[in-house]
């Protein structure tokens, strides 16, 4: 029996955004609502839609009386669920999203919203109980210059935005609880984007401290779907006033928000690898300046990117004195990477290490206190040539970089495919020796172990990252975003091997190498407490003098100017065009380019940078840049989106890869 559909009385239209990936049907459909359908069928909610004659996923934008499409219309096949999850603030920066990545609605939103679980969604949560509130002592933001100043906006609500640089030794995680708690004693919410889930465990920690625990949740992708889409709800429903998660989060819909912060907003896990490609800290400054809330980008070090911020006059600075830089720094030292040569100390040459370097981590020792090794590679030998011509010792079957694993190893092991050569043999000159090209930081705990015996090393790096060290005196070997904390600090820091960070051939290495040593440097005693800190680099290079001095801030100064002379992010924006050759100039050939774009390649694919998926494997990957003004980045996103939803349409080639502001450039 054909059961006979009634449409809704009061306004019987639903307009709707089904969750397609195709880019020319980014756009709303019509469908009727029957009578029993309509009082769940409210705009924000999850419902499923008959198209092209499959069922797929779509949120309800809103309800209408009329629509604009001539023939029959459809019905929605069913709500999924009433819960209006897709709130007007979260549609609003979606739209802006993908906007200025060039992307779909659809692929925003996925990123989002996380999948729906029915048993927590039918979980109710436990009613809200007053908060009390205690004032917040703002003695330790007194040290940055206007800091009390902004503390006292956050609890007012206004629409501060600073940029903060931390000073080093500074327990971040407490000085953003302390803004977090005089945001929500202001009746305000708060949500707090952190690279990693170490950030996250200790940055909760400390503002639970603040704030009543009720209040604050934290979200990360390391959650499991029913976990994570629980706390995703008590963020939707009101009753967590403090969300605190990685990349993924700065969509979550925090009722009333009145500030945004984004934590080293360098470090590349802010960045979504997943289409459009968004960077955590560009969607929260879009956030912040459509709700005309507070903002704030901290680190210990500052990119380009957030000095083009203060240098616009978007947001100011928030920084300490000099003197008071100085007394917390610890003392930078900057030593030739063949220093360590002409030493006369065995012990120094078998560690790689200068004299003053050993030095300084004896003194460390000696008073107690762990001594922080910052080695940029992890392993035994990643990189190993042939020790007569210096050729890089390759792999015969599909010519990757060999490494070896351990001190005793029967072969060296290709990084690429994982097959072991036993006969290492060079394929230049026949030599049968070879030498380190790059040390690994096993190499290099077996090596201080061999310099300080008696002393315990404890080594941090790849799976086996150690989060926190018992006091006393070690030595702890780590890979750059691997430190172990000391409870009570580092008393020395080496860091080792400079060049291999600051030679990588990428617009951001410099910028990447100084986030990096600060991060391990704001670890050490001051220098009133006798912290040193040792760099093995070439100390006129402007990157190390930077560090030497604990001047973040002028670094990020040259380093947007020196990007602005040459035409490249941020003092401009700038498209990646990737794909096979014939489907890039296709796309080129759509877009209805600003008039003053100009267009650099095509060239191969980047070293390092993944393929499109929709290229052929036997076709060479290519890439187009686009560079326009940065007054032109909108026209820049809508043409090529424009075009993108033509190609898709045509089905003539395949589809492309679009990148609006890429890390990597290439």
């Amino acid at each position: 029996m054909t059961t006979v559909r009634r449409q809704a009385d009061h306004e019987p239209i639903a307009r709707v955004l089904p969750m397609l990936s195709v880019p020319h049907l980014d756009r709303e459909f019509d469908y009727l609502v029957s009578a029993d359908q309509s009082d769940d069928a409210q705009p924000g909610v999850r419902v499923r839609v008959r198209f092209h004659g499959r069922l797929v996923d779509a949120f309800v934008l809103e309800r209408r009386f009329d629509t604009d499409h001539v023939g029959q219309l459809g019905w929605l096949d069913r709500v999924v669920s009433a819960e209006p999850v897709l709130t007007p603030e979260v549609r609003r920066l979606a739209d802006a999203v993908a906007s200025r990545y060039a992307g779909t609605r659809a692929d925003v939103l996925r990123l989002a919203i996380p999948p729906r679980h029915a048993r927590a969604e039918a979980t109710q949560p436990p009613p809200t109980q007053p908060l009390q509130f205690e004032d917040v002592d703002s003695t330790a933001w007194a040290r940055y210059a206007r800091g009390s100043q902004f503390l006292t906006a956050l609890g007012e609500g206004r629409a501060a935005r600073a940029v903060w640089q931390a000073l080093p030794g500074e327990n971040w995680c407490v000085r953003i609880a302390e803004a977090a708690a005089a945001t929500v004693a202001g009746g305000h919410g708060v949500l707090v984007i952190v690279p990693d889930q170490q950030d996250i465990e200790a940055l909760s920690a400390a503002v639970v401290a603040s704030v009543d625990e009720s209040v604050v949740v934290a979200l990360s992708a390391g959650l499991g779907p029913s976990a994570r889409y629980r706390r995703w709800l008590a963020a939707l429903r009101g009753q967590a006033r403090v969300v605190i998660g990685t990349r993924s989060a700065v969509f979550a819909p925090v009722d009333r928000l009145g500030l945004v912060a984004v934590w080293d907003d360098g470090d590349e896990s802010l960045a979504e690898p997943r289409a459009p490609y968004p960077h955590a800290r560009e969607v929260a400054m879009l956030r912040a300046h459509q709700l005309r809330c507070a903002a704030m980008i901290g680190g210990y070090s500052r990119t380009a990117e957030a000095q083009a911020l203060v240098r616009s006059g978007w947001a100011h600075d928030l920084v300490a004195a000099r003197p008071v830089v100085r007394a917390s720094a610890p003392r930078v030292v900057a030593l030739e990477d063949s220093g360590f040569a002409d030493e006369r100390d065995p012990a120094a040459r078998s560690a790689r290490l200068p004299s003053i370097a050993m030095r300084a981590a004896r003194g460390a020792l000696e008073r107690g206190t762990p001594v922080l090794v910052q080695v940029p590679r992890r392993g035994y030998l990643p990189s190993v040539a042939c020790a007569r011509c210096r050729t890089i010792a390759r792999c015969r079957h599909c010519m990757g970089p060999l490494a070896l694993t351990e001190r005793n190893a029967g072969g060296a092991t290709c990084r690429w495919c994982g097959r072991l050569d036993t006969a290492l043999r060079c394929r230049k000159c026949g030599a049968d020796s070879i030498r380190a090209v790059v040390v690994g930081a096993r190499r290099t705990a077996e090596e201080l172990g061999r310099a300080f015996p008696g002393t315990t090393v404890i080594t941090s790096a790849g799976d086996d990252v150690r989060r926190e060290i018992e006091p006393g005196p070690a030595l702890v070997v780590a890979t750059p975003g691997a430190e172990p904390r000391a409870p009570q600090g580092y008393g020395a820091a080496l860091l080792l091997d400079g060049w291999s960070l600051l030679g990588r051939q990428d617009l951001r290495a410099s910028e990447d190498a100084l986030r990096r040593w600060m991060a391990a440097a704001a670890r050490v005693h001051s220098r009133g407490e006798g912290g040193v800190v040792a760099v093995v680099a070439e100390s006129t290079i402007p990157t190390v003098q930077a560090l030497v001095k604990w001047d973040p801030v002028g670094h990020a100064e040259s380093e947007l100017d020196a990007r602005a002379d040459v035409g490249l992010p941020p003092s401009v924006h700038m498209a990646a065009v990737d794909g096979g050759s014939a489907a890039v100039a296709a796309l080129i050939g759509l877009a209805e380019l600003p008039e003053e774009a100009a267009l650099m390649g095509p060239v191969d694919l980047p070293p390092g940078v993944r393929r499109p998926a929709t290229t052929a494997p036997d076709e060479p990957a290519v890439r187009m840049l686009i560079r326009v003004a940065r007054d032109e980045g909108l026209a820049l996103s809508a043409s090529l989106r424009h075009a993108t939803a033509i190609a898709s349409a045509r089905h003539d080639h395949e589809a492309v890869r679009v990148q609006i502001d890429p890390l990597h450039i290439g």
